[in-house]
């Protein structure tokens, strides 16, 4: 479904809170993940203090603006799903390893943390 401009404003406004105050960044890659698989996911998230979004590249890009996640604009390519970590530093870290173990489809793409990009290897 698209998004009217007012629906993409509070999507950008709703990840920008976020990021201004997450402890870490991680995207990865989703593309072939079934719904069952993401929901699941999305249950864990939640119960480890973990902020799931999928975003279209754009949104996140102007989200991140002006923050210290604005280090992965240049990256964002690709179908992405975004975990910021909220209450622990390397809780969307943990997530998305404990399900990439299980699940050849998830494959992280980078990480951020306190302004700086690592490879997500």
């Amino acid at each position: 479904m698209a998004l009217n401009l007012s629906q993409k404003q509070e999507v950008v406004a709703e990840l920008a809170g976020v990021a201004a105050t997450a402890h870490s960044l991680i995207a990865a890659e989703y593309a072939g993940i079934t719904v069952g698989q993401l929901t699941t996911m999305r249950k864990k998230a939640r119960e480890n203090g973990v902020y799931l979004k999928v975003v279209k590249n754009t949104l996140a890009s102007r989200a991140v603006e002006g923050t210290e996640y604005e280090c992965v604009k240049d990256s964002l390519v690709g179908p992405l799903l975004y975990a910021f970590s909220t209450e622990e530093p390397g809780a969307a870290g943990r997530l998305i390893k404990e399900f990439a173990k299980g699940n050849d489809k998830l494959q992280p793409k980078l990480v951020a943390i306190g302004g700086q990009l690592y490879p997500a290897s």
